[in-house]
């Protein structure tokens, strides 16, 4: 061996020689570095998961925003319009509730010209197959589902007309516009129907007039005419509604209770903003703006104890997808004297949509399909139809009036700027 050789091996022979890894240490340390990273992970995800369920416990979780983040008021609630409308469609039903959606659909068409939405009631839910329900306002909101559809859509759909007056027509002839109670008024049944059904009126049911306003712009029929001023003035031997009701000021004054079985004003007097609108248009009278406006004016402030006082949500009623068409009838005619109530409509729908701001005791807005309660107090305990109601067709159909006529206002405000 060469004396480099030698040299060679003694160093190797110096090196002290590695021990082979074991099977049981390898284990060890591969488990380790796991639990290492599963700790992480749940460290990362505890508030997600965790934290959120805690909150949950006491109030509802603030829904995140599902559209794109964008400062126009216009394109935030059409978006939120549409997203209650995939669950109002899926739950559809041609009775009285679906009339409703109709309504807000068909201003919600006004103000994007989505044609999608025409043909959705042209020939999948067709306006020409609602049923008249069995009160009469069941046929009312029928109606006017096809006239506003008649209207914003150019007017030229003049099946939608002819059916609206015959569902009005059958409904007068049944003897439900009367004056047994010593006043001119459209009732639930016709007074001499033989059954245990209470016979009542009350705004709900006048709509009707509104209907019939329509029908005289849509026809020039006289009998439209004089049916509608029947109702609001009467004639020289029975009262209408406003020398029956009105107490000046926006104060409609008629029978109390529960709101769908005898109280005559279920939302105090917001119904007949839309059917004063209504009469306004017909006639050019300035009596019938006046009253509008005082009433949407009345309701809205405050002050008066029927709306909260940050967020202008009905503090004891349902129907609000009715009850804000009514109050933005209001404001279209009468925006000058009613120049607030844009900014309180949009508190009230952003109050529903986060759940009171992530403060809400029951569910207002269900994120995960956008279900809509039908009460919209964040503590419950509303008077009026399956006020718990989250989804269904009722309380989306509600939702989807709402959103969808404030879309076309904010529309309309876009186009025609006040000075």
């Amino acid at each position: 061996m060469s004396k480099r050789q030698k040299q060679y091996q003694t160093t190797r022979e110096a090196i002290p020689a590695k021990k082979p890894f074991s099977r049981l240490k390898y284990f060890i340390f591969t488990s380790l570095g796991l639990l290492a990273i599963l700790a992480m992970v749940f460290l990362i995800a505890k508030d997600k998961f965790f934290g959120a369920e805690k909150e949950s416990s006491s109030i509802v979780q603030q829904a995140p925003p599902s559209e794109s983040p964008t400062p126009d008021l216009f394109h935030r609630i059409t978006q939120r319009a549409y997203a209650i409308d995939v669950l109002f469609h899926q739950e559809y039903n041609a009775e009285w509730e679906g009339a409703n959606g109709a309504i807000g659909d068909a201003h919600l068409y006004a103000a994007t010209g989505d044609q999608n939405l025409l043909s959705l009631y042209t020939n999948t839910y067709r306006l020409l197959d609602m049923h008249n329900g069995t009160w009469v306002d069941d046929r009312a909101w029928a109606c006017l589902a096809e006239m506003y559809w008649w209207q914003v859509s150019g007017k030229k759909n003049t099946q939608w007309v002819e059916d609206a007056r015959n569902r009005y027509l059958e409904a007068k002839h049944e003897g439900r516009l009367s004056h047994h109670d010593g006043f001119w008024s459209w009732y639930n049944y016709s007074p001499d129907v033989k059954s245990n059904f209470k016979i009542f009126t009350n705004s709900n049911m006048n709509q009707m007039a509104a209907v019939a306003c329509w029908l005289f712009e849509a026809t020039h029929e006289q009998q439209f005419f004089t049916d509608a001023m029947l109702v609001w003035n009467g004639d020289a031997k029975y009262p209408g509604v406003e020398k029956k009701f009105y107490r000046g000021k926006g104060i409609w004054k008629g029978n109390e209770g529960q709101a769908a079985f005898g109280k005559q004003f279920p939302w105090e007097g917001a119904g007949m903003c839309s059917i004063g609108v209504a009469m306004f248009r017909m006639t050019g009278e300035k009596k019938y703006k006046e009253i509008v406006a005082a009433t949407a004016q009345r309701l809205m402030d405050p002050a008066n104890g029927w709306v909260d006082s940050q967020d202008f949500y009905q503090l004891r009623m349902d129907g609000n997808g009715a009850f804000v068409h009514f109050i933005l009838d209001a404001y279209q005619i009468a925006p000058d004297c009613l120049s607030d109530i844009p900014n309180k409509i949009e508190k009230m729908l952003e109050h529903v949509w986060t759940n009171h701001h992530g403060n809400a005791l029951i569910t207002l807005h269900r994120p995960i399909d956008d279900g809509i309660r039908n009460g919209w107090n964040p503590n419950g305990g509303e008077d009026g139809y399956k006020v718990d109601e989250v989804g269904t067709v009722h309380a989306q159909s509600q939702a989807v009036r709402a959103f969808g006529v404030f879309a076309y206002v904010l529309h309309e405000m876009k186009q025609k700027p006040r000075k």
